[in-house]
C-alpha cells in the first residue's frame, strides 16, 4: 500500500475504533439515578406540604389578631379624641371618615386609619357597640366559615374577647 493510504487507513481504523470503545469516564447520569432523585424529592414532599399547609390557617388566625388589635388601638384613640366609641351603625367607617353625628367632636383630621381592610377570607370586620361578649364593644371576625348566629357557626369567629386563646 502507499505510504499515506496506509497512514488514512491506519487513522480511519483509529477513529473507529475510539467511536465504539467504551467510555473511561462518565458524563451525564443514569436513569436509574434520577428516578432515585425524583423518588426523594416525592418523599420530602409528601412529608412537608401537609406541614406547611396547615400553617396557612395558622397564619390568617394571627392576621386577624394583629388586626383586632390595631382596631382597638384606633378605637381608644377615638375614643379619647370623642369621649366615646362609634355607635354600631356609623361602624368602623368612623375610623377613617368622620361621621355626621354632630355629637362627634375633636375628631381627629385625617382619620385614625387610612382604610379598614378585610379579613383574611374577605369578610369585612364586625363591630358592635355596646357590647355582648363582656366588652364595651365587640370586634370581631366570621372566621373561615363566614357565618355567624348559632354556638357551632361562632365557635371559629376570632374578637377582642378571645385573641388569647
Amino acid at each position: 500500500m502507499i505510504p499515506a493510504l496506509e497512514a488514512a487507513h491506519a487513522r480511519g481504523i483509529n477513529l473507529m475504533i475510539q467511536a465504539h470503545a467504551p467510555r473511561s469516564s462518565q458524563n451525564g447520569f443514569t436513569l436509574i439515578e434520577i428516578m432515585v432523585v425524583v423518588v426523594i424529592i416525592g418523599l420530602l414532599a409528601a412529608v412537608i406540604v401537609p406541614q406547611v399547609m396547615g400553617r396557612v390557617d395558622e397564619a390568617r388566625i394571627t392576621k386577624v389578631k394583629g388586626d383586632v388589635q390595631m382596631l382597638e388601638t384606633a378605637l381608644s384613640m377615638y375614643r379619647l379624641d370623642t369621649a366615646r366609641y362609634p355607635t354600631s351603625q356609623q361602624g368602623l367607617l368612623a375610623l377613617v371618615t368622620k361621621p355626621e353625628d354632630p355629637a362627634v367632636r375633636n375628631w381627629k383630621s385625617g382619620g385614625y386609619l387610612s382604610r379598614v381592610s378585610k379579613d383574611p377570607w374577605g369578610n369585612e370586620y364586625r363591630y358592635a357597640y355596646p357590647g355582648q361578649k363582656g366588652r364595651e364593644y365587640d370586634l370581631y371576625s366570621l372566621g373561615p366559615d363566614g357565618q355567624e348566629g348559632t354556638d357551632e357557626t361562632d365557635k371559629d369567629n376570632v374578637g377582642n374577647w378571645n385573641l388569647d386563646n
